[in-house]
């Protein structure tokens, strides 16, 4: 049976078993033939039963599917394929993998030769654009040798699961930036710092040189003698990433979800704030809060942000920034700075929300995140060449001025705002953040 199973018939059998039909039919004119041509045929019958025990008389091939333990969400990710040829003779593998659903791809094939006892390998990478479970079926190989009328099947790793992650690379590839001190190459700025950020450390006795601005008249009063507050830099700040994953932010961008650039882009700067000393925590939310997790600043704690965005599930429902409002009020006590990821259209949809955004910055530093749509931008710079067309054209000019309207009723406000492409949503946030840092609004 399972011999059966494994045996397959190649084109080039069809083709040698079609001459020889077309030989038979020209035998009735030309009798002389038949019999050579019966020749041929126990001949291909010989050959046949050869190539069958070549490729049947032992083990065959050793295969493997070498994944990494994750995939990166919206990142080329790199899948292994090795194989080992246990066959004295150099054969031809065609390789089919069955790729999970969530590519649908249904034709992906592989052809490699391999010389007798030799090893070879090849890569191919894959693009997620979904968080999740990814479930890889069998890796099918499909062996034949110089003969090529049959083949031999080889089944190997006959089901692999992958999780899907935010993306990690991402976030690996703008910590190692960080470091190397080349941020500007991916358009991170450097920003010089303007004022002084301070909390109070201790009341102590005045000296020469201590600034007198900072003298505590009662603690003077009460002591007889100059006191003064000593300060220090202020570290450690509250950040959070507030991810709004209603129905506005499942709008796709070159394959991608908003909701899933934003998660990516929470990632990427929750480890460059955490690197810089801040405390870092995260929010989403809809119809309701979905998870929260308190601003900490333990290197590991990036793990459990990690962990949180992987499991976050976007709904078909509107937000209700009220609820994020009453979350805010009872849940972040201390000044921080809140960057809450999410996406108007139009700006009704703004102004229903103003009320909730003016409430939450009177006490916090918010920075509303909100995308461009590139595609309406693309369409608005096309020249028009129909009234349909110019029609088309106007529409798309007066949704980016309502893009632009909703910047300067945030800003008037007092909330501070970035407007972005999706692709380029982590550099301009990280660039929003040093920003804020070095102004010292915090």
């Amino acid at each position: 049976m399972a011999f059966i199973k494994s045996f397959f018939l190649s084109q080039r059998f069809f083709i040698v078993l079609s001459i020889i039909a077309v030989l038979f039919l020209i035998s009735y004119w030309i009798p002389n033939i038949y019999g050579i041509i019966w020749l041929l045929v126990y001949g291909f019958l010989l050959v046949l039963l050869l190539e069958a025990s070549m490729l049947f008389s032992n083990k065959g091939i050793k295969g493997e599917r070498i994944l990494p333990e994750k995939f990166s969400n919206s990142d080329e990710n790199e899948i292994i394929i090795q194989f080992s040829n246990n066959y004295s003779f150099k054969i031809d593998i065609s390789v089919i993998d069955e790729l999970p659903v969530q590519f649908q791809k249904r034709d992906f094939i592989k052809i490699i030769q391999i010389a007798g006892k030799h090893r070879s390998s090849f890569q191919y990478n894959v693009r997620p654009v979904d968080r999740g479970e990814y479930i890889f079926g069998n890796l099918n190989c499909y062996v034949t040798s110089n003969i090529g009328l049959i083949k031999r099947r080889f089944t190997f790793n006959k089901e692999q699961l992958v999780k899907v992650y935010p993306s990690f690379i991402q976030m690996k590839k703008y910590d190692f930036l960080a470091i190397d001190n080349r941020l500007t190459q991916y358009g991170l700025k450097k920003i010089r710092r303007i004022g002084h950020t301070l909390e109070f450390e201790q009341i102590k006795e005045y000296i020469i040189g201590d600034d007198v601005r900072t003298v505590n008249w009662k603690a003077t009063a009460k002591r007889g003698q100059l006191m003064v507050n000593q300060y220090q830099d202020e570290k450690m700040q509250p950040i959070y990433s507030i991810i709004d994953t209603s129905r506005v932010m499942k709008m796709p961008f070159e394959g991608l979800k908003l909701v899933d650039y934003a998660i990516n882009s929470a990632l990427a700067f929750s480890n460059i704030a955490l690197k810089k000393g801040d405390k870092v925590g995260m929010v989403d939310f809809s119809n309701k809060v979905g998870s929260y997790l308190p601003a900490q600043a333990k290197k590991t704690y990036l793990n459990n942000i990690l962990d949180t965005l992987y499991n976050i599930e976007t709904k078909f429902l509107d937000s209700d920034f009220g609820v994020l409002q009453s979350l805010v009020r009872r849940r972040i006590t201390h000044r921080s700075l809140l960057l809450l990821y999410t996406n108007f259209e139009h700006i009704s949809s703004l102004h229903r929300q103003l009320p909730y955004l003016k409430a939450i910055s009177k006490k916090h530093v918010l920075v509303v995140i909100f995308f461009e749509n590139t595609e309406l931008h693309s369409l608005s710079q096309t020249k028009a060449e129909s009234i349909p067309e110019i029609y088309d054209q106007t529409i798309a000019q007066q949704f980016e001025f309502d893009k632009k309207l909703m910047v300067r009723e945030l800003q008037q406000r007092g909330i501070q705002t970035v407007l972005t492409s999706p692709q380029d949503l982590t550099v301009n946030t990280i660039n929003k953040y040093l920003e804020i840092k070095a102004k010292g609004l915090l």
